[in-house]
């Protein structure tokens, strides 16, 4: 047993020499190596530094030379009583790009049309073509009558409301020039087809928008010579922007900077004030209460008629209260009061000036019943040849029953 002890005790021995030995050589090789790799690093930062201090002493030299170069350029500028800030001189001679634009290339691009008349290409529309291009490339959205459809703009009405609160600004009430909108629906309209019309197309398109306007008579052609004798109707309703030298003075002052509200509150957005298309948009606040509409006043006595009657007139009749108004308080629009109709001498409405075919009607002693009545709200142009009103008429037999009933229903 001791024997076996005696030879063991040998052996451990020698494997832990072996053991210290190989560690001693693998620390050395470790530290060797580590010391190489820290050599390397701060010979790359040494590099790094030197490369940054060359870079650095390049921008100063470069600052340098063109502050130098700026000064000469200034003491240039005020030996010769030029300034930094104006303008490059030109240069004689050319550079050899491009050519010169052709007569052809510049008559295209030169579209635009002025309120003299000038850049009007020669062409002629009539008003009763003006009602057939209308409705096929513009009813969509200004619908039949420019009346507009939705929150699309209305085209036509809205005269002596520019005053008011919610003023109707129209190519009648309010467009100053009418080159406007020859220029306008020219260039832009279409909707989505923009610049597809020909010039005879956009003059019988305006002419028919003056005839919505009840600015001229059915049988008017708008041409390149005439198109300056129309006399818009707010011609003089704007005036020269003086405010650069009455008011700007006053705003470019040091501002007050006192009585400033401690916080502002938004009240209303767009999409509440119902002035864009309707899309489907997710409301950030709470839509506010509409203001009350003021009641209609219908007649205590509707003769019998159906309610349900009545009621889908007043719908029917949406398409008709862009230029007519019906109730207390009514006044006379493009159209004239439709109040108290049947039984009522045809155009014997206070303060409206008629077309000549309603006059005559008036003269004869004719007189409203719903058989008149449903025969002109069917065929308007057939019925009364020469009428402004322009409405191609109501085709469902139906609609035109519920309108009388509804008509029927309003006092005097």
């Amino acid at each position: 047993m001791s024997k076996s002890l005696n030879l063991f005790v040998p052996a451990i021995g020698g494997t832990a020499l072996l053991l210290g030995l190989a560690y001693g050589i693998s620390s050395r090789e470790y530290g060797a190596a580590t010391i190489d790799s820290l050599e390397a690093r701060v010979q790359q930062i040494e590099a790094n530094a030197a490369q940054a201090t060359a870079e650095a002493q390049a921008a100063a030299a470069e600052a340098a030379r063109l502050l130098q170069e700026r000064e000469e350029l200034a003491a240039l500028a005020a030996v010769s009583g030029a300034s930094l800030t104006a303008p490059a001189p030109v240069i004689e001679g050319t550079y050899g790009l491009g050519r010169v634009a052709f007569d052809e290339e510049i008559a295209a691009w030169d579209v635009d049309v002025l309120p003299d008349g000038r850049g009007l290409p020669e062409g002629r529309g009539d008003v009763f073509t003006g009602e057939e291009v209308f409705v096929d490339k513009c009813a969509s959205c200004h619908g039949d009558f420019a009346e507009g459809v939705g929150n699309w703009p209305v085209l036509a009405g809205g005269f002596d409301t520019l005053a008011n609160r919610d003023p109707v600004k129209t190519v009648g009430s309010y467009w100053p020039y009418l080159s406007t909108a020859w220029d306008y629906i020219n260039r832009s309209m279409p909707f989505g087809e923009a610049g597809t019309l020909t010039p005879d197309e956009t003059y019988a398109i305006v002419a028919y928008l003056l005839y919505s306007n009840n600015m001229v008579d059915d049988d008017f052609e708008l041409s390149h010579e005439n198109f300056t004798e129309v006399e818009m109707y707010n011609a003089d309703g704007f005036v020269v922007d003086d405010r650069p030298e009455l008011e700007y003075a006053e705003w470019r002052t040091e501002p007050c900077m006192e009585n400033c509200k401690e916080s502002v509150e938004i009240t209303m957005r767009a999409t509440f004030l119902d002035v864009t298309p309707d899309e489907e948009v997710e409301a950030a606040v709470s839509a506010p209460a509409p203001e009350a509409t003021p009641a209609v006043a219908v007649a205590e006595d509707a003769g019998g008629i159906d309610p349900a009657l009545i009621a889908a007139g007043e719908g029917a009749f949406r398409q008709c209260q862009t230029c007519h108004q019906v109730g207390d308080g009514a006044r006379n629009r493009t159209g004239p009061v439709l109040n108290g109709m049947i039984g009522q001498t045809i155009g014997s409405v206070d303060g409206f000036r008629y077309s000549g075919v309603f006059e005559q009607a008036n003269a004869a002693g004719e007189v409203w019943t719903a058989e008149s009545l449903a025969a002109f709200l069917t065929d308007p142009r057939g019925t009364m040849a020469g009428t402004k009103m322009a409405f191609r008429g109501v085709g469902d037999e139906a609609e035109v029953a519920a309108l009388i009933a509804y008509l029927q229903s309003f006092a005097d």
